[in-house]
């Protein structure tokens, strides 16, 4: 591993950076391998992005010399510890510690392979030592970096080199202006098309398609819309693989439905510059993250709130006609 101190640039603070490597030893070993690694909780997976390729952006050049030459680990971290250096120019961008360390036998799809780490302490946490002193105790205070939070990270794995690695990252800061500067302006990130990636958007598309844009376009009151929400969040659970065609038969069933779905896709492709697959593995994480999408809520000025979760066979609607008033009857076996 190596470890360096970047300040920042625009707060004339120095950039430091050691002599050689850390030597790693005893128990640190172990503690630092939990700190780095056990942080990255989603399961959004990117790689290295340049708008003409991969080699052209300066962190994957820096990475894949280590993958080709690993005894070339201190060299480039020290170049991507000047970088980091140049980039961090919003005065908010804190200064702190950067280690650079090449992983083995990490898992990546299935594969066991290396990796690079590069990751940042920033925020320092004022910590008590209680030790004996005679027949009683002393106790100090110290400031230390807490090792269950990680402030910024990034993991890149020695796989599909010529679409800019694979890379899982971590940033526990990401607030305010200088949100951006640690995935965009230092890494380059971009989101890999995967099945988290494809399952995240299909659900986005599915939510905007059903509560956005058909109220607009038909007529399509809340309880129908809430079947159709239902309808595709079944069709999602019970399936392993999403299929365009399938999910259009199945689920917007309208010939009508079915074009008006699919040029709405196309267009929020468009917009999004979304690269989307017509047929791809489900991911269940990206599922579970996205549940509370589905949920159908009925909301009735400000008296009622219904959540609506069976079939539009068992919803009504209609208007009073002594007070003009509008209403839903819901059709039901028994109370719970």
């Amino acid at each position: 591993m190596v470890l360096h101190k970047v300040g920042n640039k625009l707060n004339n603070e120095p950039l430091k950076l050691s002599p050689a490597p850390f030597a790693l030893h005893g128990d640190i070993s172990n503690v630092l391998l939990k700190y780095f690694t056990t942080h990255f909780k989603s399961s959004q997976t990117y790689r290295l992005f340049n708008e003409i390729a991969p080699e052209n952006n300066f962190v994957y050049g820096c990475v894949k010399a280590v993958f080709d030459n690993p005894d070339e680990l201190y060299e480039q971290s020290v170049n991507i510890a000047k970088y980091l250096y140049e980039v961090s120019e919003h005065p908010n961008i804190k200064s702190g510690e950067l280690y650079v360390t090449l992983l083995q036998r990490c898992f990546a799809e299935g594969e066991v392979v290396r990796a690079l780490g590069i990751f940042k302490s920033e925020n320092k946490e004022t910590y008590l030592k209680v030790f004996p002193s005679g027949d009683g105790f002393e106790i100090e205070s110290e400031l230390g970096i807490n090792i269950n939070r990680l402030d910024k990270g990034c993991i890149i794995y020695d796989k599909e080199a010529e679409n800019g690695y694979i890379a899982t990252v971590a940033d526990m800061s990401a607030r305010g202006g200088e949100a951006a500067f640690w995935m965009d302006d230092f890494l380059s990130l971009r989101q890999r098309a995967d099945s988290f990636y494809n399952t995240e958007h299909t659900i986005n598309v599915c939510k905007s398609f059903v509560s956005d844009y058909l109220p607009s376009e038909y007529e399509m009151d809340k309880a129908d819309q809430a079947e159709l929400l239902n309808k595709t969040a079944n069709y999602l659970k019970e399936s392993k693989q999403f299929d365009l065609e399938r999910f259009n038969r199945e689920v917007m069933e309208v010939p009508e439905l079915q074009d008006s779905f699919k040029e709405y896709r196309d267009r929020y492709r468009q917009e999004y510059d979304v690269d989307l697959s017509d047929n791809f593995i489900l991911s269940e994480q990206a599922m579970r993250k996205g549940q509370r999408v589905f949920k159908s809520v009925l909301k009735l000025d400000r008296n009622f709130t219904i959540y609506i979760h069976g079939s539009r066979s068992r919803v009504e609607k209609g208007v009073d006609e002594k007070t003009g008033l509008q209403y839903y009857k819901f059709l039901y076996d028994e109370e719970k």
